[in-house]
């Protein structure tokens, strides 16, 4: 009776680039599951991120090929560079695509990243019967004494076996679903649907449900791109904070100083006013006031931080470019939909109500709400998210930060400016400013992730093509 051959692959780190203490050396690949190498959480072979910071959040992955000798226990492994930032090299070469591994591969993340040894140990079941030949079975071979213990595998099933994982996936994978990218949006998703269907009649509700739910969307959009963790209550904070300085005194003081101490004020500008005219008055009323107020809670946030003890101090504060864009984009999102939600909208109704009766009203207060809402990428999320970023640079580079702060907020201000004064002059420059602002924002976030201490634990999204790094 033939001997019958189980295979037994195992990735092992190469010694001389093992770091010291590291617990294990060894990891088991399995014939089911492929196994992927990086630096996310999720991934099954998980690289320190403070270590390897060439290794990419997903960067390779290694699988057992379908159909190639599984029948004989005999199994084909291949390996599929996952669109690594520094490129995977097998043997030296910088592997394209997949590749069928043999055994002594050297596997390399990166040309100064981990390597490690593709290892195959068959394991043989001894027979007490001769072969064909007459000659007794061979024992089977010693095993490397560094490699942990082999497992023996499950006896195969037949081809046609329907495990009850398999009828019911829920049971096998259930636990998983919480860390899926796209869970907890589709969750909130659902909720607001729900919500939604049971406001239907209540106006007020409905466009508040509806106007939460996009600016939640587009704030997650630019929460991605950012790709660093900040407490969710603290996001909330800032936006609930900033709403609450829109309807508070405080802003009749910014009136006040803007709009009648400083030539900002509004009330007299029409379509046919100067335009040097129409600059000056939009960027002292609304572009540098408007601007002041939502970082006021950034500036409160970057100063209880530095009070505060570790842990609390990374949570709460602003150390870095990124901790400023994600608040100061926050505080957009309160200013607006407040701003929104309790002006313009109203506004709008109250106008329409007298002309066409409440239905119409109600649909043209609804047109006006989705696209300031859906607009806040290329507006108040891009000017204050900007500003931000100078903040944030602002604590990484204190020697110079009144400059920082000055530039920031001018530039901050001249965006917010141009997009309010083009949307009296004609619609075709909103879409130009709103792009050029947009485009601010993203060149902002891309230098802060460049800049950022915790770059190696950055699990942002690429502009390009939306895979993960």
């Amino acid at each position: 009776m033939p001997e019958t051959e189980q295979s037994i692959a195992y990735l092992r780190l190469v010694p001389e680039r093992a770091v010291a203490g590291l617990k294990q050396t060894t990891h088991s690949l399995s014939t089911t599951i492929p196994i992927v190498l990086g630096r996310d959480f999720r991934c099954q072979i998980v690289l320190d991120p403070n270590v390897y910071r060439s290794v990419s959040r997903r960067h390779v992955e290694i699988s057992a090929v379908p159909g190639m000798g599984a029948v004989e226990g005999v199994h084909v492994w291949q390996i599929c560079d996952l669109n690594s930032r520094n490129g995977t090299f097998v043997n030296g070469e910088r592997l394209q695509g997949c590749k069928i591994l043999r055994v002594g591969d050297r596997i390399a993340l990166g040309q100064h990243g981990p390597e490690f040894v593709f290892e195959y140990q068959p394991e043989f079941a001894p027979s007490s019967e001769t072969s064909e030949a007459g000659v007794a079975a061979a024992p089977p071979p010693a095993l490397d004494p560094t490699l942990p213990p082999p497992r023996r595998p499950p006896v195969p099933r037949s081809p046609d076996a329907v495990s009850m994982t398999q009828l019911f996936p829920i049971l096998s994978t259930g636990r998983e679903l919480t860390r899926k990218a796209y869970l907890i949006p589709a969750g909130i998703t659902i909720l607001f649907v729900v919500l939604l269907f049971l406001a239907i009649g209540n106006a007020i509700a409905f466009n508040f449900l509806l106007a939460s739910y996009l600016a939640g969307a587009a704030y997650y959009f630019v929460y991605q791109l950012c790709g660093k963790r900040k407490p969710w209550w603290i996001i909330i904070a800032m936006m609930v904070t900033t709403a609450l300085l829109v309807i508070s005194p405080v802003l009749d003081l910014f009136v006040f100083i803007f709009h009648r101490l400083l030539p900002g004020n509004l009330a007299s500008t029409t379509p046919q006013t100067n335009p040097l005219i129409l600059l000056v008055k939009m960027f002292f009323g609304a572009g540098l006031m408007e601007e002041v107020l939502k970082a006021l809670p950034v500036f409160a946030v970057t100063a209880i931080g530095t009070r505060l003890r570790s842990p609390w101090r990374q949570k709460v504060g602003v150390w870095e470019p990124l901790d400023g864009i994600l608040l100061g984009a926050a505080a957009a999102v309160g200013f607006s939909l407040m701003e929104t939600l309790g002006v313009y909208v109203p506004a709008t109704y109250k106008s329409a109500l007298s002309q066409m009766g409440q239905d119409a009203a109600q649909l043209a207060g609804l047109q006006l709400l989705i696209p300031r809402v859906l607009g806040l990428v290329a507006g108040h999320m891009a000017y204050s998210g900007y500003l931000g970023y100078f903040i944030g640079l602002s604590m990484l580079r204190r020697r110079q930060r009144k400059l920082i702060l000055v530039v920031g907020l001018l530039t901050a201000a001249i965006l917010h400016t141009l997009w309010n004064a083009a949307g009296m002059i004609n619609p075709i420059f909103l879409t130009i400013i709103g792009g050029i602002s947009y485009a601010f924002l993203g060149a902002a976030i891309l230098k802060a992730r460049s800049l950022s201490p915790t770059r190696s634990q950055n699990f942002a999204t690429r502009f390009v093509n939306g895979t993960h790094r």
